[in-house]
């Protein structure tokens, strides 16, 4: 059974996993262990989460592998960030960020200039 078999029959709910074999080496540890937060995640976000950092988190290469818009794609790393509990969900974006997204085209320079009114 691969990952996502596994993913799939747990429909998102939580689940332990009590045993782990070595394929190299043949060595199984039997125990409980979580699986890390990605893992838990719905095939389809771990997919979209690869292909963020496939794409050295370009939201515009997102829109062009996805075929969706910006707001879309924003949304869906949001909603995928409240599943992870070391992410904060809501974090303001400081002045570099929105320099940073301008430079690599993410957003225009009349979006960059009205996020950057905030911290006048």
């Amino acid at each position: 059974m691969d990952w996502q078999e596994l993913t799939d029959l747990t429909r998102g709910q939580p689940f332990v996993v009590e045993r782990v074999r070595l394929v190299g080496s043949g060595i199984a540890v039997e125990g409980q262990f979580e699986p890390p937060q990605l893992a838990r995640l719905g095939a389809d976000d771990q997919v979209f989460v690869a292909a963020f950092v496939r794409s050295h988190g370009s939201i515009k290469e997102m829109e062009r592998t996805f075929g969706v818009s910006y707001p879309t794609v924003k949304s869906r790393l949001k909603r995928i960030a409240e599943q992870l509990d070391f992410v904060d969900t809501d974090p303001a974006p400081d002045a570099a960020d929105i320099v940073d997204r301008l430079r690599q085209g993410e957003i225009s320079a009349q979006e960059a200039l009205a996020e950057l009114e905030g911290y006048r």
